[in-house]
């Protein structure tokens, strides 16, 4: 009997502990949780809109080829028409707003067929741009004009903004692409 009692005791001593420790657990997990009733379901916050601050659209307010400046920092939008005229503006993080800009140039550099060419597009300054600053890059050049709608070509625009060099891959579109949700041929 001795030993049964001392099995005992010791089974009392380390089952206390190991409930007191339990029961603090529990209740602290209890405590620290949520302060919401357990028959309510906690609102979540009201959506800020924020995922649509990184919206952009899938082409520019002239109908272009966006590219993408930085992280994002700034957009140009690429349109080429007729004759071979290729013209970029410069567009804010939004790519809805022109940004004027001091560059008296930018360039495009392409590589097709083994070669690599680069194209200097000269200021062409809007009327609401400010004196000394454009928002638009334009030339008349059909060999360029060309190549950017040459599937094999890959093309990167380099501009310099405010001490800055930004560079972007020219992702041209043809027509007959699509894109993931415009329902339109470009």
């Amino acid at each position: 009997m001795a030993t049964f009692s001392r099995s005992f005791r010791l089974l009392k001593c380390l089952t206390l502990p190991i409930l007191g420790v339990s029961l603090v657990c529990v209740t602290g997990c209890s405590e620290s949780g949520s302060t919401v009733p357990d028959n309510t379901i906690a609102e979540l916050p009201p959506d800020t809109g924020s995922h649509e601050e990184h919206a952009h659209p899938s082409e520019g307010p002239h109908h272009g080829d966006l590219v993408e400046l930085g992280n994002e920092e700034y957009h140009a939008e690429l349109v080429h028409g007729e004759a071979g005229s290729v013209t970029v503006y410069i567009l804010d993080s939004a790519a809805k707003v022109a940004v004027p800009i001091e560059a008296a140039e930018l360039m495009i550099n392409i590589s097709h067929d083994g070669k690599a060419e680069q194209f200097k597009l000269p200021a062409e300054r809007e009327t609401t741009d400010p004196e000394g600053k454009s928002s638009r890059f334009s030339v008349k050049d059909e060999e360029l004009a060309s190549d950017l709608d040459s599937h094999d070509a890959t093309a990167k625009l380099v501009v310099m903004i405010d001490g800055k060099s930004f560079s972007g891959k020219i992702e041209h579109k043809h027509e007959g692409e699509h894109t993931h949700d415009d329902g339109h041929r470009h």
